[in-house]
């Protein structure tokens, strides 16, 4: 599995990084078959609370998964982003085998 983090229009601290990648590999859990995961961290404007954007683009075979959180904190997002992530990819395992 592939983790990206694109950080726009700021650097990203190797701890948040770290951080990413920690959470992120844990969502081989929810799913095994995951090809690729691209992480988008975004400061949205103006500078108030909760201005902190965090998003999960999920690859797996025919499908990609995509989750969106703002919070406080990346790291509150990324917990979030996560989680819902596991949701959808707990989901998407279902219906494959359904199928």
């Amino acid at each position: 599995m592939e983790i990206k983090i694109k950080s726009i229009h700021f650097d990203a601290t190797e701890q948040l990084k770290a951080f990413i990648e920690k959470k992120t590999e844990k969502l081989v859990k929810a799913y095994e078959d995951i090809q690729n995961v691209e992480v988008q961290l975004k400061v949205v404007k103006p500078a108030t609370a909760m201005n902190k954007e965090a998003s999960l683009n999920v690859s797996v075979p025919g499908s990609k998964l995509f989750v969106e959180k703002t919070c406080d904190t990346f790291e509150e997002a990324i917990d979030q982003c996560v989680d819902s992530m596991k949701v959808q990819l707990t989901k998407f395992k279902e219906k494959m085998r359904e199928n």
